[in-house]
């Protein structure tokens, strides 16, 4: 799998939010910690929050803040969000066909694993067993 730029500063911004103590988080703090330009930062905000993953308010105490807890949003619900649904396969002919399964598999895997990984799990520092 190959992640965009745009999703991984994405994910680095969900799991700042999810180790932020509570209360809004101002952009420019997330900028700043995660090295994300600001205007593409702002941009990836606003399409986590118009998916119903982060809330936000405006003013001098504004911010952003995960709409639910790190332990209920997975990497896969992210990924999701600004990836967008995976697109079909393409077929492989004849002698390649065996291929397909072995790609659909992988790619079974690791939508399962990005599933069962959490905000939470990064944002403590305690992911779970990824040797399955």
């Amino acid at each position: 799998m190959r992640l965009s730029a745009r999703t991984q500063y994405a994910l680095r911004a969900a799991v700042e939010l999810a180790a932020a103590p509570s209360g809004p988080v101002p952009a420019d703090r997330i900028s700043i910690a995660q090295r994300i330009p600001r205007r593409f930062l702002d941009n990836i905000l606003l399409q986590l929050r118009r998916a119903g993953l982060i809330n936000s308010q405006r003013g001098p105490d504004g911010g952003y803040w995960l709409a639910r807890p790190a332990a209920e949003i997975s990497l896969a619900d992210i990924i999701l969000v600004i990836e967008g649904v995976a697109q079909e396969h393409e077929r492989f002919p004849g002698v390649s066909e065996p291929l397909e399964k072995v790609l659909g598999a992988l790619r079974e895997h690791q939508d399962n694993l990005l599933a069962e990984i959490t905000l939470a799990h990064v944002a403590g520092g305690s992911l779970p067993d990824l040797s399955r």
